[in-house]
């Protein structure tokens, strides 16, 4: 491609800020269409937001011949749904995270997606920041030495107005609960680092009974590459117990840093500590975003494909799986 004309599945909260405007400020790219089933709220995103087309039906925006890329950013029970149109109609497809629903819905979205020869990808936007960008490359220039185990911690306060379901910790709409939709980052980042997990072991319950899905994880897992890990999730607690830590230990030191909050990453070796600091960028997923414009105009080699986007709903559903097995 020479230019890549966007064309959005889904324009809700996600693309408000955090995507959306990135799509027309990242070189040779711009978002030309949009499209919601709430055909007012379609019209209304495409005006505060410039965008000259927007639909209320998804196939139409896909038939658009302008559009020559497509980023799904619904909820994840239909990004295999939608991807597949996409793929189908031989147009490049961005989706957001996690990939899918389930592992076997990333299967046939890239099954098919090799069959049409379209490329895809999955917005795990931390491969590209460029906090996570430094710690990666202070593992790999040894500054930590040979890494032995790593460790993430991620607590979260119990949401206290759930009179209506939230999506998000809806099972047969997200796959799972915060976990799948804040973990995922987590696990594909760690996949990016370090490479596939090759073997997990959890416990997984639901303790507060707020809503269908599990709200408490405390799993252990292997890496291909040697490297032991754990990881405990906890989202039924309260805010004093907030915490987001992802720790790297190896046998000249450690990596401190965390997923969501943009704090400077933490160097700790015996000689002393050293802090390296980055800024939240205005639209969190633009570095991604001009990535993947990048490799559709083959100028650079995908980080994050459907592929490496399907590892981590193989691990997600590998943990979460005796739990949701037991409710039935």
């Amino acid at each position: 491609m020479k230019d890549v004309k966007w064309g959005i599945i889904g324009c809700g909260d996600v693309t408000e800020v955090k995507s959306g405007p990135a799509f027309s400020k990242a070189p040779h790219s711009e978002l030309v269409a949009v499209m919601r089933r709430d055909a007012s709220k379609a019209a209304d995103y495409a005006k505060r937001h410039s965008v000259k087309k927007w639909y209320s039906e998804a196939q139409k925006l896909i038939e658009d011949s302008e559009v020559n890329a497509i980023y799904v950013a619904t909820p994840p029970s239909s990004h295999a749904f939608y991807a597949k149109m996409a793929i189908q109609a031989g147009k490049p497809v961005y989706i957001e995270k996690p990939m899918c629903r389930t592992y076997a819905e990333c299967i046939e979205v890239n099954e098919l997606a090799e069959k049409h020869e379209v490329p895809v990808f999955v917005a795990y936007y931390r491969r590209k920041l460029s906090g996570f960008l430094k710690v990666k490359s202070l593992i790999e220039q040894g500054a930590i030495g040979e890494v032995r185990t790593l460790s993430l911690q991620l607590f979260k306060h119990a949401e206290e107005d759930l009179s209506s379901l939230p999506w998000r910790v809806d099972p047969s709409v997200a796959g799972g609960g915060h976990f799948y939709d804040l973990a995922s980052h987590q696990l594909d980042y760690l996949d990016y680092v370090f490479g596939p997990i090759n073997e997990v072991y959890s416990v997984v319950e639901n303790q507060g009974g707020l809503y269908p899905a599990e709200d408490i994880i405390s799993a252990s897992f292997s890496f291909k590459s040697g490297v032991i890990g754990n990881g405990n999730w906890c989202f039924n607690a309260s805010a004093v117990n907030d915490r987001d830590v992802m720790e790297i230990i190896g046998t000249k030191g450690r990596i401190e840093f965390s997923c969501f909050d943009f704090t400077p990453v933490k160097l700790v070796k015996q000689d002393g500590t050293q802090y390296f600091e980055y800024s939240k960028p205005s639209h969190v997923q633009q570095s991604m975003i001009e990535h993947v414009v990048a490799v559709l105009c083959n100028e650079e080699e995908a980080v994050s494909s459907g592929k490496t986007g399907a590892r981590t709903n193989k691990v997600m559903e590998e943990i979460v799986n005796r739990y949701y097995k037991t409710k039935k």
